[in-house]
C-alpha cells in the first residue's frame, strides 16, 4: 500500500453530523495501542498484535500519513478509516486503485459511526481525485463488514482465499460527474 498521490495533507478536518475525521494527534497513541491490540476488532484481521509490543514499537503519533483518518466523537478517537492505494494484491483488478479500510473500537460497533466515516472519507476522495475507483476486501464471514461494503456501493468484483479463509473483493466505481 502506497499515498495517495498529489492530495493536500492533511485536509481539514471533515465534519459529519456526529463525528470529525481528521488527522492523527499524540494524543490518539493510547486509542491506536487498544485498537490495535484488540482481539474483538481484528477477529477477521488475522489476530491482534501484542500490546507490549504495541507500546514500544508504536512512535508518538501513529499512522500519519495521507489517507489516515482519526475518526473522532466527542474529542474522542472510536476508530479509524484508511484509504490507501494499493500496490500489490492477490487479485490483480485491485491493484494501483485506492483501498478503503477501516477499525473501530467495539463500543462504536453497531451505532452506524462507520457507514458515517467512511462514506465522509469516501466524499473527500471524490473531491480531491474525482473518477477514482475504489476497493475493499474482507472476510466473508464478517457479515458486518460485508453488510457495510453494501451499504457504501461496493459490488462483488472476485472471491478468494487468503489467510485460511474466504475473502471477498469489492469494487465501488468511479462517480460519473453530473452534468
Amino acid at each position: 500500500m502506497s499515498d495517495l498521490g498529489p492530495v493536500a495533507w492533511p485536509p481539514v478536518p471533515i465534519r459529519t453530523a456526529r463525528l470529525v475525521l481528521r488527522e492523527p494527534g499524540a494524543a490518539d497513541r493510547a486509542a491506536f495501542v487498544e485498537l490495535l491490540a484488540s482481539p474483538e476488532v481484528h477477529t477477521y484481521l488475522g489476530g491482534p498484535r501484542p500490546r507490549a509490543e504495541l507500546e514500544r514499537e508504536l512512535p508518538g503519533t501513529p499512522e500519519r500519513w495521507p489517507g489516515s483518518f482519526v475518526v473522532d466523537l466527542d474529542g474522542e478517537m472510536i476508530g479509524q478509516v484508511l484509504l490507501r492505494r494499493t500496490r500489490e494484491h492477490c487479485c490483480p483488478v485491485a491493484v494501483g486503485k485506492v483501498d478503503l479500510g477501516y477499525l473501530f473500537l467495539p463500543r462504536a460497533w453497531g451505532l452506524g459511526y462507520a457507514a458515517e466515516a467512511c462514506a465522509a472519507a469516501l466524499d473527500w476522495l471524490d473531491g480531491v481525485l474525482p473518477g477514482e475507483p475504489v476497493v475493499l476486501n474482507t472476510q466473508t464471514a464478517n457479515t458486518g463488514s460485508m453488510r457495510l461494503a453494501a451499504k457504501l456501493g461496493f459490488t462483488e468484483v472476485e472471491r478468494f482465499r487468503a489467510w485460511d479463509a474466504e475473502q471477498w473483493l469489492g469494487l465501488r466505481p468511479p462517480l460519473t460527474p453530473s452534468v
